[in-house]
């Protein structure tokens, strides 16, 4: 029989995961090429021999999306699957289309097919766009399962973008595990805190070989979602948390709608200075898609290292990048540090944006006057580290305002006050994530 020809499009992540799910193995299937998209800089690797298996000696190309019409032609694909996340239903109908004007089928993989089965309880901690508060929705639960006496590990959505065959499965229970595994800020900023906090936490490539360790050390696995993606685990517990201020999100953004409608807890997150009527339509759009669903309300407070740094001062805000970028928000931590503590102005980083930073502003430029915490690689780390010390050089700014997870001081100079600014989550009213877990026996 011949074998049906596929190209993932993916953006290191879960298109390795649906490839080593559904095709790895599966003889009906060759899978003749990845395409990357939003990672800067991962086309043109393979997907190494020692990950692909026996029925892909020599690895897997791995080509930038824009060569996608070309290679469906040249290839003589049959179908296209999709598999990267926090895209607008618009943006995933526009790449179907492309697809079939190529002369191939598109096709979206889910449920059991590319979902992995534990022999331990797993709780599912997902969202319905990049920075809802996913990761303080997780460090909540951790604690409450530890105070229980529950050994808990975390296991990351992944950021392989590195070596592949090295990052098969990576643990990381020091700081200097960090190092050891070469992490970028992308990463660096999803394990530190959990790290800091003493928490265990896997990631990599292989989600399989990543479970069967996990398990080992494990009485509860927390899946810690990336983007809006949907968990690689069946999920006895499944969280998903809501932006109020991106009220309609929920319903329009691809993985996203399906996490609100696989939700058995909705948490509806930030709220405080939320416009009544964004907050009324998030809780109808999720009383219409999900009314079986468990709504918890909680804020994200925020606390900040030293606010003297902010207070009067001309300062630059750094925020978490794939946030501001694909996540499509318009401010963060920093941005609520910098009008708490009354700072005198928010500078502009853009005059002084170099190279790839400089290319993030002219793709996004609805970032505006915040720095996007960008740091896929090293010469990007570079060139983050290049804009902000051009602008303390010029004297623009009087010090630093860090919104992002991690301490940003750790990777790059930044040569004038700083201060870091972090966040926890807190239940409002009830039923409370305790009220939850009581209830399902978790605790």
């Amino acid at each position: 029989m011949d074998r049906k020809r596929a190209i993932i499009m993916g953006a290191a992540g879960r298109d390795f995961h649906n490839f080593n799910t559904f095709f790895r193995k599966n003889p009906a299937y060759e899978v003749v090429a990845f395409t990357a998209a939003q990672i800067p800089d991962i086309e043109g690797r393979r997907y190494p021999p020692e990950l692909s298996g026996e029925l892909y000696p020599d690895g897997i190309p791995i080509h930038e999306e824009e060569a996608l019409p070309r290679l469906i032609k040249d290839l003589g694909v049959d179908f296209v699957v999709f598999a990267y996340s926090d895209v607008s239903h618009e943006y995933v109908m526009h790449r179907a289309s492309l697809v079939n004007a190529a002369g191939a089928s598109f096709l979206l993989l889910g449920g059991p097919a590319v979902t992995l089965e534990s022999s331990k309880p797993v709780i599912a901690v997902c969202a319905v766009r990049t920075g809802c508060g996913k990761s303080q929705t997780s460090r909540r639960i951790i604690n409450l399962l530890q105070s229980a006496g529950k050994r808990v590990v975390t296991v990351r959505h992944p950021m392989p973008y590195g070596d592949l065959a090295k990052q098969r499965v990576q643990r990381y229970a020091e700081m200097s595990d960090l190092e050891d595994h070469d992490c970028t800020i992308e990463e660096m900023e999803e394990y530190e805190p959990h790290i800091a906090a003493g928490n265990l936490i896997y990631a990599g490539v292989d989600y399989e070989a990543i479970l069967r360790e996990a398990e080992k050390e494990a009485d509860v696995i927390l899946w810690d979602g990336g983007n809006n993606d949907t968990s690689f685990y069946r999920a006895d517990l499944t969280v998903v948390v809501t932006d109020p201020f991106r009220a309609g999100n929920e319903l329009a953004y691809y993985p996203g709608e399906t996490n609100l409608r696989l939700a058995d807890v909705i948490v509806i997150n930030k709220l405080g200075a939320v416009p009544p009527e964004k907050l009324a339509l998030l809780r109808e759009n999720i009383r219409a898609t999900n009314p079986g669903a468990v709504v918890v309300e909680a804020a994200s407070p925020i606390f900040v290292d030293d606010p003297a740094v902010i207070t009067g001062k001309r300062v630059l805000v750094i925020e978490d990048g794939p946030t501001l970028t694909h996540g499509g928000m318009r401010f963060g931590a920093g941005t609520a540090a910098a009008e708490r503590f009354a700072a005198a102005e928010v500078v502009d980083p853009r005059r002084w944006a170099v190279g790839s930073i400089a290319e993030v502003f002219n793709e996004y430029p609805e970032i505006g006057v915040l720095l996007p915490a960008m740091g896929y690689g090293p010469a990007q780390v570079k060139d983050l580290e290049a804009t902000v010390r051009g602008m303390v050089k010029d004297k623009a700014i009087d010090s630093v305002v860090v919104g992002t997870p991690i301490n940003l001081a750790r990777l790059i100079e930044i040569g004038c006050p700083a201060t870091r600014v972090s966040y926890e989550l807190q239940e409002i009213g009830r039923p409370t994530l305790e009220d939850v877990l009581r209830d399902r026996a978790f605790i």
